[in-house]
């Protein structure tokens, strides 16, 4: 029964999802190569003291691509995904949610090379003696450090790993961050990492920009996510459309709207604005330089 609720969470073999889906982020995409796909290609080499890392943990502001980070990694190692959130884990019925953590687990045994990857791990696993903690979080903390002690140090589950991703990782619980020894800040990009953000947003688009434009739009944008350039390049696109009468925009081509230009990011840049503040930064790069494995 348990294990049949939890097949329900697994994505296919392969999530789709490869490196070149996603701009940017070289130092996090050579960190999980080194960690998980370099010893799934030749375990004879990661033996020791050079033995694979079992947990991870993505962290940082939202919007820049942690989970398509982890997909990239099943579908580069050929690994079973289990894609686990809190609603996954969490019923209402006294010792349900410790099941579903021990099948789980037996599920990802069952099917190696899996990936275990837990969305909003803070969620589920934040720190106990908080307010308002109950027994059941309680309890379902402890279950998910015995099974992953398991996987580590167990016979037969050597390539069981557990990624989780938080935009909080400040509340987790001392025991679990000290399980995901690989601690990965995914930053807000760059100035390069903008770049290659944009070029891969607008790639196949009708733009009409310079590159002295586009050299503008990076510098604008200092302190703007993934997502937030996604939407600024969705509100670019959308004034061709409000350019044009009602009437006319019920039967005119796609091929006849006008490109986007210049004048058209700049106006989103006024309605577009960062959805990350300093104070949050600040808290991210407090946590690196006290728990940060890069």
């Amino acid at each position: 029964k348990y294990k049949e609720i939890v097949m329900g969470e697994i994505l296919d073999r392969s999530p789709g999802v490869r490196w070149d889906d996603i701009a940017g982020l070289s130092t996090a995409k050579a960190a999980l190569t080194e960690a998980v796909i370099l010893p799934a290609l030749r375990p004879d080499l990661f033996q020791g003291l050079r033995a694979p890392v079992r947990g991870i943990l993505l962290y940082g502001p939202p919007g820049n691509g942690k989970t398509m980070l982890a997909k990239a990694l099943a579908a580069q190692s050929q690994a079973t995904f289990f894609n686990i959130s809190a609603s996954s884990l969490t019923s209402k019925w006294v010792g349900d949610g410790e099941k579903l953590v021990r099948a789980l687990f037996e599920l990802a045994s069952e099917r190696q090379p899996s990936i275990i990857f837990m969305d909003e791990i803070d969620s589920l696993l934040a720190a106990r003696g908080r307010a308002g903690e109950g027994d059941a979080a309680r309890r379902l903390l402890t279950e998910f450090l015995v099974q992953f002690d398991g996987v580590a140090g167990a016979a037969g589950r050597e390539r069981v790993v557990v990624v989780g991703a938080t935009n909080r990782p400040q509340e987790l619980d001392d025991a679990v961050r000290r399980r995901l020894t690989k601690r990965i800040y995914i930053p807000l990009p760059d100035a390069e990492g903008r770049r290659a953000v944009l070029t891969h947003l607008l790639k196949g688009q009708r733009v009409s920009l310079t590159d002295r434009d586009v050299v503008g739009l990076v510098r604008s944008t200092e302190g703007y996510s993934a997502s937030d350039l996604a939407a600024l390049c969705k509100e670019a696109a959308m004034a061709p459309l409000r350019e044009l009468a009602p009437e006319k925009l019920a039967c005119v081509a796609a091929s006849a709207l006008r490109p986007m230009g210049r004048p058209d990011f700049e106006a989103s840049l006024r309605v577009v604005r960062p959805s990350v503040d300093a104070a949050s930064l600040r808290v991210y790069e407090d946590f690196t330089r006290a728990y940060g494995t890069q």
